[in-house]
Protein backbone atom coordinates (compact mmCIF):
# COMPACT_ATOMS: atom_id res chain seq x y z
CA UNK A 1 0.00 0.00 0.00
CA UNK A 2 1.20 3.51 -0.87
CA UNK A 3 1.02 6.43 1.57
CA UNK A 4 1.44 10.12 0.86
CA UNK A 5 1.39 13.29 2.96
CA UNK A 6 -0.08 16.45 1.47
CA UNK A 7 -0.71 20.03 2.51
CA UNK A 8 -4.53 20.20 2.75
CA UNK A 9 -4.72 23.74 1.36
CA UNK A 10 -1.89 23.55 -1.18
CA UNK A 11 -1.35 19.91 -2.11
CA UNK A 12 1.62 18.93 -4.25
CA UNK A 13 0.26 18.17 -7.73
CA UNK A 14 2.78 15.38 -8.28
CA UNK A 15 1.65 13.63 -5.08
CA UNK A 16 -2.00 13.88 -6.11
CA UNK A 17 -1.05 12.51 -9.53
CA UNK A 18 0.52 9.42 -7.93
CA UNK A 19 -2.62 8.78 -5.87
CA UNK A 20 -4.83 9.40 -8.90
CA UNK A 21 -2.82 6.85 -10.90
CA UNK A 22 -3.70 4.22 -8.30
CA UNK A 23 -7.38 5.10 -8.69
CA UNK A 24 -7.21 4.99 -12.48
CA UNK A 25 -5.66 1.53 -12.24
CA UNK A 26 -8.67 0.24 -10.28
CA UNK A 27 -7.37 0.83 -6.76
CA UNK A 28 -9.02 2.33 -3.70
CA UNK A 29 -7.38 5.31 -1.97
CA UNK A 30 -8.24 6.91 1.37
CA UNK A 31 -8.36 10.71 1.03
CA UNK A 32 -9.45 13.80 3.01
CA UNK A 33 -12.49 15.82 1.97
CA UNK A 34 -13.99 19.02 3.36
CA UNK A 35 -15.97 16.92 5.86
CA UNK A 36 -14.45 13.49 6.59
CA UNK A 37 -12.00 10.98 5.11
CA UNK A 38 -13.40 9.04 2.17
CA UNK A 39 -12.65 6.17 -0.19
CA UNK A 40 -11.73 7.20 -3.73
CA UNK A 41 -12.25 4.73 -6.57
CA UNK A 42 -13.27 4.99 -10.21
CA UNK A 43 -17.10 4.79 -10.19
CA UNK A 44 -17.08 3.86 -13.88
CA UNK A 45 -15.03 0.71 -13.15
CA UNK A 46 -17.32 -2.05 -11.89
CA UNK A 47 -14.45 -3.98 -10.31
CA UNK A 48 -13.24 -0.89 -8.47
CA UNK A 49 -16.77 -0.26 -7.17
CA UNK A 50 -16.97 -3.85 -5.97
CA UNK A 51 -13.67 -3.36 -4.16
CA UNK A 52 -15.05 -0.30 -2.33
CA UNK A 53 -17.93 -2.40 -1.01
CA UNK A 54 -15.50 -5.15 -0.03
CA UNK A 55 -13.33 -2.66 1.87
CA UNK A 56 -16.38 -1.38 3.72
CA UNK A 57 -17.56 -4.93 4.38
CA UNK A 58 -21.04 -4.54 2.97
CA UNK A 59 -23.04 -5.67 -0.03
CA UNK A 60 -23.53 -3.19 -2.85
CA UNK A 61 -27.12 -2.28 -2.06
CA UNK A 62 -26.61 1.44 -1.36
CA UNK A 63 -25.58 4.16 -3.84
CA UNK A 64 -22.08 5.55 -3.42
CA UNK A 65 -21.73 9.34 -3.13
CA UNK A 66 -19.47 10.86 -5.76
CA UNK A 67 -17.11 13.81 -5.90
CA UNK A 68 -16.57 15.63 -9.18
CA UNK A 69 -13.87 18.11 -10.07
CA UNK A 70 -16.31 20.68 -11.45
CA UNK A 71 -19.53 21.35 -13.31
CA UNK A 72 -18.08 20.20 -16.64
CA UNK A 73 -17.26 16.81 -15.16
CA UNK A 74 -20.72 16.63 -13.60
CA UNK A 75 -22.31 17.24 -17.00
CA UNK A 76 -20.26 14.39 -18.43
CA UNK A 77 -21.69 11.71 -16.16
CA UNK A 78 -25.11 13.14 -15.26
CA UNK A 79 -28.14 14.84 -16.79
CA UNK A 80 -27.89 18.18 -15.02
CA UNK A 81 -31.25 19.94 -14.87
CA UNK A 82 -31.72 23.69 -14.81
CA UNK A 83 -32.39 23.40 -11.08
CA UNK A 84 -29.22 21.39 -10.51
CA UNK A 85 -27.13 23.98 -12.36
CA UNK A 86 -28.66 26.82 -10.33
CA UNK A 87 -27.89 25.07 -7.05
CA UNK A 88 -24.39 24.14 -8.19
CA UNK A 89 -23.69 27.78 -9.08
CA UNK A 90 -24.49 28.82 -5.51
CA UNK A 91 -23.22 25.96 -3.36
CA UNK A 92 -20.39 24.30 -5.29
CA UNK A 93 -17.72 23.86 -4.12
CA UNK A 94 -19.23 22.87 -0.81
CA UNK A 95 -21.27 20.31 1.14
CA UNK A 96 -24.33 20.11 -1.13
CA UNK A 97 -24.90 16.78 -2.86
CA UNK A 98 -27.18 16.93 -5.89
CA UNK A 99 -29.11 13.85 -7.00
CA UNK A 100 -29.72 13.73 -10.76
CA UNK A 101 -30.19 11.10 -13.49
CA UNK A 102 -27.04 9.41 -14.71
CA UNK A 103 -25.96 9.10 -18.36
CA UNK A 104 -25.11 5.41 -18.19
CA UNK A 105 -21.39 6.04 -17.74
CA UNK A 106 -21.13 5.22 -14.04
CA UNK A 107 -21.15 1.51 -13.18
CA UNK A 108 -24.68 0.40 -12.15
CA UNK A 109 -23.37 -0.92 -8.82
CA UNK A 110 -22.19 2.61 -7.94
CA UNK A 111 -25.78 3.85 -7.89
CA UNK A 112 -27.29 0.52 -6.81
CA UNK A 113 -29.24 0.29 -10.06
CA UNK A 114 -31.32 3.38 -9.29
CA UNK A 115 -30.30 5.26 -12.43
CA UNK A 116 -29.54 8.34 -10.31
CA UNK A 117 -26.30 9.59 -8.84
CA UNK A 118 -25.50 11.92 -5.96
CA UNK A 119 -22.49 14.15 -6.46
CA UNK A 120 -20.85 17.39 -5.38
CA UNK A 121 -17.74 19.50 -5.88
CA UNK A 122 -15.83 19.58 -2.57
CA UNK A 123 -14.34 22.66 -0.95
CA UNK A 124 -11.10 20.75 -0.53
CA UNK A 125 -8.12 21.22 -2.87
CA UNK A 126 -7.00 17.66 -2.13
CA UNK A 127 -10.35 16.05 -2.91
CA UNK A 128 -11.07 18.19 -5.96
CA UNK A 129 -7.54 17.76 -7.27
CA UNK A 130 -7.62 14.01 -6.83
CA UNK A 131 -10.94 13.81 -8.68
CA UNK A 132 -9.63 15.95 -11.54
CA UNK A 133 -6.47 13.89 -11.99
CA UNK A 134 -8.30 10.58 -11.65
CA UNK A 135 -10.58 11.32 -14.58
CA UNK A 136 -12.97 13.92 -13.22
CA UNK A 137 -14.95 11.87 -10.70
CA UNK A 138 -14.28 9.53 -7.77
CA UNK A 139 -16.35 7.81 -5.11
CA UNK A 140 -16.39 9.50 -1.70
CA UNK A 141 -18.09 7.13 0.71
CA UNK A 142 -16.64 7.38 4.22
CA UNK A 143 -13.39 5.51 4.84
CA UNK A 144 -14.63 3.08 7.47
CA UNK A 145 -16.02 -0.41 7.82
CA UNK A 146 -19.79 -0.41 7.61
CA UNK A 147 -21.25 0.49 11.00
CA UNK A 148 -18.00 1.98 12.36
CA UNK A 149 -17.52 5.71 13.05
CA UNK A 150 -16.52 7.80 10.03
CA UNK A 151 -12.87 8.88 10.35
CA UNK A 152 -11.69 12.47 10.61
CA UNK A 153 -8.00 11.60 10.31
CA UNK A 154 -5.77 9.36 8.23
CA UNK A 155 -4.77 7.48 11.39
CA UNK A 156 -8.38 6.63 12.19
CA UNK A 157 -8.95 5.42 8.64
CA UNK A 158 -5.79 3.31 8.79
CA UNK A 159 -6.80 1.78 12.12
CA UNK A 160 -10.14 0.73 10.68
CA UNK A 161 -9.09 -0.40 7.21
CA UNK A 162 -5.33 -0.99 7.14
CA UNK A 163 -4.05 -3.00 4.19
CA UNK A 164 -7.56 -3.39 2.71
CA UNK A 165 -6.94 -0.20 0.69
CA UNK A 166 -4.30 0.50 -1.97
CA UNK A 167 -3.26 3.97 -0.88
CA UNK A 168 -3.69 6.62 1.79
CA UNK A 169 -3.46 10.39 1.35
CA UNK A 170 -2.78 12.05 4.68
CA UNK A 171 -3.91 15.66 4.65
CA UNK A 172 -4.10 16.12 8.39
CA UNK A 173 -7.33 16.34 10.38
CA UNK A 174 -10.53 16.69 8.34
CA UNK A 175 -13.00 19.37 9.47
CA UNK A 176 -15.64 16.82 10.49
CA UNK A 177 -19.03 18.23 11.36
CA UNK A 178 -22.32 17.48 9.67
CA UNK A 179 -22.37 15.54 6.38
CA UNK A 180 -23.39 17.14 3.12
CA UNK A 181 -27.00 18.12 2.56
CA UNK A 182 -28.55 15.90 -0.12
CA UNK A 183 -31.08 17.41 -2.53
CA UNK A 184 -33.03 15.71 -5.31
CA UNK A 185 -32.62 18.17 -8.20
CA UNK A 186 -34.25 16.18 -11.00
CA UNK A 187 -37.44 18.21 -11.16
CA UNK A 188 -38.35 21.88 -11.15
CA UNK A 189 -38.30 22.21 -7.36
CA UNK A 190 -35.73 20.80 -4.92
CA UNK A 191 -36.59 17.96 -2.57
CA UNK A 192 -34.47 17.48 0.54
CA UNK A 193 -33.34 13.87 0.99
CA UNK A 194 -30.97 14.42 3.92
CA UNK A 195 -30.43 17.36 6.23
CA UNK A 196 -26.80 18.34 6.56
CA UNK A 197 -24.19 21.07 6.64
CA UNK A 198 -26.22 23.47 4.48
CA UNK A 199 -29.52 24.44 6.08
CA UNK A 200 -32.60 23.83 3.96
CA UNK A 201 -33.64 27.47 4.37
CA UNK A 202 -30.42 28.53 2.63
CA UNK A 203 -31.23 26.30 -0.33
CA UNK A 204 -34.74 27.75 -0.67
CA UNK A 205 -33.54 31.34 -0.23
CA UNK A 206 -30.80 30.89 -2.84
CA UNK A 207 -33.35 29.83 -5.43
CA UNK A 208 -35.67 32.71 -4.57
CA UNK A 209 -32.85 35.22 -5.09
CA UNK A 210 -31.86 33.96 -8.53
Amino acid sequence: MRTWTVNPSRPDESVLAEAAAVVRQGGVVVFPTDTLYGLAADPCDARAVDKVFAVKGRAGREPLPLIVAGLEEAETIARMTTLARRLAAVFWPGPLTLVVDDRGIVAPAAHAGTGTIGMRVPASPVAAGLARLAGGVVTSTSANRSGAPAPVSAAQAWDGLGEAVDGLLDGGPAPGGRPSTIVDARGERPVMLRAGAIEWERVVEALERR
